[in-house]
C-alpha cells in the first residue's frame, strides 16, 4: 500500500516517547525533592547532635569551685574542638564574658523554652541549656550558622539539577529508541494484517520479534491467515461444487422435460420414465438445498430446539429400518449391536440426522463385502455410537479433513445412498452444537470407524433411571 497512512489518533511512537520521557522527568523531580528534604533534614540532625554534645561537655565545666579563667579557657577549647560557637548569657541577655553585649530579644525567646532544647532562629541553629555560673543562673548558648547547611543544599540542588537534565536527555533518547523498537513491529504487523484483509493470503505474517507479546500477536495473525486461507479455499470450492451440483440436476430436469414435450408425450412408458428422472433429480436438488440450509443454520446457531431425553437404541433401530431396501436389493449387511434402553439427553431430530448421515457414509464407502457395523453402548456419562465400514480406509494425513465440506478421499465407485458431500460437515456441526465428543479412526485397507458420544440425562448421571422419553 502506497501513500501516507491516515491515522485517527496519536502515533504509538509519539505516545510512548512522550510517556517514557514524562515518567523519567517525574522520577527525577521526585528524586530532587526527596534528596533536598532528606539531606537538609539529615544535616540539621547531625548539626543538632554536634551542638548537643558540645553543650553537654561545656555544662560539666560549671561545677562548684571552678575558677572563672578555667571555665573561659575550656569553654573556648571545646567550642573550637567541635567547630561551633558558644555564648554564656545572663537571663536578661547580657553576655557573661563580655558585659558590653546584650541581646534582650534572644533572652526573651530563651526564657520561654523548656530547657535543654534545640533552638532555631533566623540563620542559626543552637543548643540551649541552663547552667549556674558563680551563683547566677545563665543560658549556655551553643550555636552554628545555617548558612553552611543552606550552601550545601544549594550545591546539591545544582548538582542534582545538572544530573537531572542529563538524565532527562538520556531518557528522552532512550525512550525514543524503545518506542521505535515497539512501534515498528506493530506497524509491520498492522501492514500485513491490511494486506491479509485484501485477500493476500501468501503474505508472510509470522516473524521473530524481541517482544514476546508482539511475537504472539504475529503468530496469532499467521494462524488466522492460515484459517482464513482455508476458509476462502473451502468457500470457493463450496461455490464451485454447489454450482456443479445445482447445474447437473437442473440440466437433467430441463432435458427430460423437453423430451416429454417433444418425444415421449404420447408414449406412456417413456413419459413415465422421463417424469421419474425429473422427480429423482428434483429430489436430489431439494436434498442439496436442504443440506446447505442445515449447514447454514448450524453455523449460525439458529432454529435449535431444546434437548430432551429419548432412547438412542430405539432411534438407531428405527433409522436402520430405512436401509432395509439395500439389504433386499443390493445385498448389504447391517450388523447391529445395541444395548437396551440407552437414554440420552439431546436434540432428538438432530441426533437422528447424525445417525442417518454416518450410516449413509458407511454404506457409500464400505468394502466389497458390503458390511456395515453399528454399535451403541453406555460409556460413563455418555452413550457411545460407533458406525464402522470395511472399505479402503482413510490415510492418517487426511483423517482430520474428512469433516470439511465437499471433502472426498478419491473414491470413484457408485454410491448406493445419494449424497451431497455435506453429510459429515453437518454431523460435525450438530455434534459441536450439542457438546458431544466425536471423532474417527481408520486404517488403510481395513476400513473406518466413526464415533460420537451423546450425554445421558442429568438424572441418570446421579444414578436415577429414567422411565421414558
Amino acid at each position: 500500500m502506497g501513500g501516507r497512512r491516515n491515522r485517527t489518533g496519536k502515533s504509538m511512537n509519539l505516545v510512548l516517547w512522550f510517556t517514557f520521557s514524562a515518567f523519567a522527568l517525574l522520577l527525577i523531580l521526585l528524586f530532587l525533592a526527596g534528596q533536598s528534604l532528606l539531606v537538609g533534614r539529615r544535616y540539621r540532625e547531625q548539626t543538632g547532635a554536634t551542638l548537643r554534645a558540645a553543650g553537654t561537655e561545656m555544662s560539666e565545666l560549671f561545677s562548684d569551685n571552678t575558677p572563672s579563667y578555667a571555665v573561659k579557657k575550656n569553654f573556648d577549647r571545646i567550642a573550637a574542638q567541635y567547630d561551633v560557637n558558644a555564648r554564656l548569657l545572663f537571663t536578661d541577655g547580657r553576655d557573661v564574658f563580655s558585659l558590653t553585649e546584650t541581646d534582650g530579644e534572644l533572652a526573651a525567646a530563651l526564657n520561654r523554652l523548656a530547657l535543654p532544647a534545640i533552638y532555631t532562629s533566623g540563620s542559626e541553629i543552637a543548643y540551649v541549656s541552663s547552667v549556674v555560673f558563680e551563683g547566677t543562673s545563665c543560658f549556655l548558648y551553643v550555636y552554628d550558622s545555617l548558612e553552611r547547611i543552606n550552601d550545601l543544599e544549594r550545591g546539591l540542588l545544582w548538582v542534582s539539577l545538572f544530573a537531572g537534565l542529563f538524565a532527562v536527555a538520556l531518557a528522552f533518547v532512550a525512550s525514543g529508541f524503545v518506542a521505535m523498537l515497539i512501534a515498528k513491529p506493530v506497524a509491520e504487523v498492522t501492514e500485513r494484517a491490511k494486506r491479509l484483509a485484501q485477500g493476500q493470503f501468501d503474505v508472510d505474517v509470522k516473524k521473530t520479534y524481541f517482544c514476546s507479546e508482539i511475537a504472539e500477536l504475529s503468530e496469532a495473525l499467521d494462524y488466522a491467515r492460515e484459517e482464513i486461507s482455508k476458509a476462502d479455499a473451502m468457500q470457493k470450492e463450496l461455490i464451485a461444487n454447489v454450482s456443479h451440483d445445482f447445474k447437473t440436476p437442473l440440466t437433467m430436469i430441463k432435458a427430460y422435460a423437453s423430451m416429454i414435450r417433444e418425444i415421449s408425450g404420447d408414449d406412456k412408458e417413456k413419459r413415465d420414465y422421463h417424469a421419474q428422472v425429473i422427480i429423482d433429480e428434483a429430489d436430489r436438488l431439494a436434498a442439496l438445498v436442504g443440506d446447505v440450509l442445515d449447514l447454514s443454520k448450524l453455523r449460525a446457531g439458529v432454529g435449535e430446539q431444546a434437548p430432551t431425553a429419548f432412547d438412542l437404541s430405539e432411534t438407531v433401530y428405527k433409522i436402520m429400518r430405512r436401509f432395509d431396501y439395500l439389504s433386499d436389493t443390493q445385498g448389504y449387511r447391517f450388523d447391529l449391536e445395541l444395548e437396551d434402553e440407552l437414554y440420552v439427553y439431546a436434540n432428538r431430530e438432530r441426533i437422528e440426522q447424525v445417525v442417518y448421515n454416518l450410516v449413509g457414509n458407511a454404506v457409500n464407502y464400505t468394502g466389497e463385502d458390503k458390511r456395515v457395523f453399528v454399535k451403541a453402548f453406555r460409556k460413563g456419562e455418555y452413550c457411545r455410537l460407533e458406525v464402522s465400514d470395511t472399505g479402503r480406509g482413510i490415510p492418517a494425513g487426511e483423517l482430520e479433513n474428512i469433516w470439511d465440506r465437499y471433502y472426498r478421499i478419491g473414491e470413484t465407485h457408485k454410491r448406493p445412498v445419494q449424497g451431497t458431500g455435506l453429510g459429515l460437515s453437518i454431523v460435525k456441526g450438530i455434534l459441536q452444537n450439542q457438546n458431544c465428543p466425536f471423532g474417527a479412526e481408520s486404517e488403510v485397507g481395513k476400513g473406518s470407524m466413526f464415533w460420537a458420544e451423546i450425554p445421558i440425562p442429568p438424572e441418570d448421571r446421579n444414578g436415577t433411571k429414567e422411565e421414558g422419553a
